[in-house]
């Protein structure tokens, strides 16, 4: 055979890889509004970056016919190439050929590049598209999937794990998304449930839609599963562009330096006056983030969950940080159970990744009631405590209001090794607010006086002024200083580029037993 012929057999096997399923079922996956493995694959890489590995792969099954239905690189794609310029790996599943479900090959393909990327210390990108397990294959596919989960928790805290929800993704394929670090969905057609609507019917006779059970808002807004939901594939895509610019390419590295062009000593006055004189009302913190970090760029997590506490990432003087904070906006900006475990989860990632935590807080306490103690608002507040007590990356906090009772220790106080705590002259330290608290010291004397309304005006107005100042935990050492708010941006770039060359441990153990 001439080389001509050799070289003429190579082409036609790569136009049946690419060709997935056929140009039928390609059509059919552009009708429901999605892309196919290879397209997404275009729309999220660098382009001409994409290098492709087992495009020969079949399975390996003959029962049930399907020794008579193969597919060039079965279901699933796989690879490694760039996004702005760095390497990630990436697999994507391929709806076209058995509905993307995963089989032994499909499983072993998703494994060699797992292992690929934590060798050469790179973030994994798992585009899901998939039906679920290969039912043909029975077990063997139980143990793919069984195989892909240990490199998932294996990876986990070594290098940055993205999963991205294309298209239907069920059983026990929702579990190695929820092994990684952050998950994308699109509206209208992504979806994750553990049982899908049919069973749902047959056991609980519940009527509902794929939409109502797993879809984007569900898990962005009710579940917390989804951190990040867009609009659009392309728009899905290029969010997780935008995320990796922010993060490391492994647990041993420092996150990007990108100059922004921002000025590190820009001071806004319109943080002096965003603190309203009544403590009772409410402000946006994310505009207090906005004025604070490069170019007003802020890229949140979790939006749409647990509004109460906002997390998300954004630079400072060209540092890529990680944000915790407050939002008086929403609830008083109180923390519950949903804001204690999705801080605590944020707060966890960017220490496994150096990436330091400032924390803006303006918190009256835990949320009171039933509800919260009957499903564990203990537990779920010792989470918190615990990711910022087990953090060793730079700390910075700024207290711009409140910071009432254990929810003062628990927002990376002093006490808990954080590193630059500052407060604004509006700042109120104290173990509860003046109100209640001078309506236990004072009860007697309230009860006895002739204007009980006035005197209580009296002594909370003497209360605020005593204790519920920054000034008292200044004169202790647990505030480094309190500063004008316009100067909150220049001091938190100086704290950061003095924390640079940090050093901080933990005690040799095998691991800590946080309170799940």
């Amino acid at each position: 055979m001439s080389n001509q012929l050799k070289n003429q057999i190579l082409h036609e096997k790569r136009a049946r890889s690419r060709l997935g399923g056929g140009a039928e079922r390609i059509e059919a996956q552009h009708k429901k509004g999605r892309l196919t493995a290879r397209e997404r694959i275009d729309l999220l890489l660098d382009k001409g970056s994409f290098r492709e590995i087992d495009a020969f792969v079949q399975h390996r099954t003959h029962d049930f016919g399907l020794d008579k239905q193969k597919f060039m690189s079965d279901s699933v794609v796989t690879g490694w190439g760039t996004i702005d310029g760095r390497l990630v790996y990436v697999f994507s599943q391929d709806f076209t050929v058995f509905g993307g479900s995963l089989g032994e090959v499909h499983a072993e393909k998703v494994c060699k590049i797992m292992d690929m990327a934590m060798k050469n210390g790179a973030p994994i990108i798992g585009l899901n598209d998939s039906g679920g397990a290969r039912i043909q294959e029975g077990v063997v596919s139980l143990a793919g999937y069984a195989d892909i989960f240990l490199r998932n928790t294996l990876a986990s805290g070594v290098i940055p794990q993205i999963s991205a929800i294309m298209g239907p993704c069920a059983g026990g394929a929702v579990y190695s998304p929820a092994l990684t670090d952050f998950i994308f969905m699109t509206r209208n057609t992504s979806y994750m449930f553990v049982t899908g609507p049919d069973v749902v019917k047959a056991v609980t006779h519940e009527e509902v839609t794929q939409e109502e059970l797993g879809g984007a808002s569900v898990h962005s807004e009710k579940s917390g599963v989804c951190h990040v939901a867009a609009d659009s594939e392309a728009d899905t895509l290029y969010l997780i562009r935008k995320l990796l610019g922010y993060l490391p390419q492994n647990n041993m590295e420092d996150p990007p330096f990108v100059p922004t062009g921002d000025d590190p000593l820009r001071m806004d006055e319109a943080l002096n006056d965003i603190i309203p004189d009544d403590p009772n009302k409410p402000y946006d913190m994310k505009d207090v983030i906005r004025l604070i970090v490069d170019n007003g760029q802020f890229f949140e997590i979790h939006e749409n969950y647990a509004q109460n506490i906002v997390v998300g990432f954004a630079r400072l003087g060209g540092h890529s940080i990680g944000i915790v904070a407050n939002q008086p906006a929403v609830l008083a900006g109180v923390l519950d159970i949903d804001a204690s475990e999705k801080a605590a989860r944020f707060v966890r990632f960017c220490d496994a990744f150096n990436i330091p935590i400032l924390t803006l807080e303006d918190v009256p306490g835990f949320l009171p009631g039933t509800y919260q103690e009957h499903n564990g608002i203990i537990r779920s507040g010792a989470k918190l405590l615990y990711a910022y007590c087990e953090a060793t990356v730079p700390k910075l906090t700024v207290i711009t209001r409140k910071a009432y009772g254990g929810a003062y220790d628990v927002m990376s106080s002093k006490h808990i090794r954080g590193d630059f705590n500052i407060a604004w002259p509006s700042a109120e330290i104290a173990v509860m607010g003046p109100e209640g608290a001078v309506n236990i010291i004072f009860r007697k004397e309230l009860e006895k006086a002739q204007d009980p309304a006035q005197r209580k005006a009296e002594l909370v107005a003497e209360y605020r002024e005593k204790f519920a100042s920054p000034y008292v935990a200044a004169e202790r050492g647990y505030i480094d200083d309190v500063i004008e708010p316009k100067e909150t941006r220049p001091r938190l770039i100086n704290a950061l580029e003095m924390l640079s060359n940090k050093r901080d441990s933990n005690p040799a153990k095998k691991h800590g037993n946080i309170p799940l």
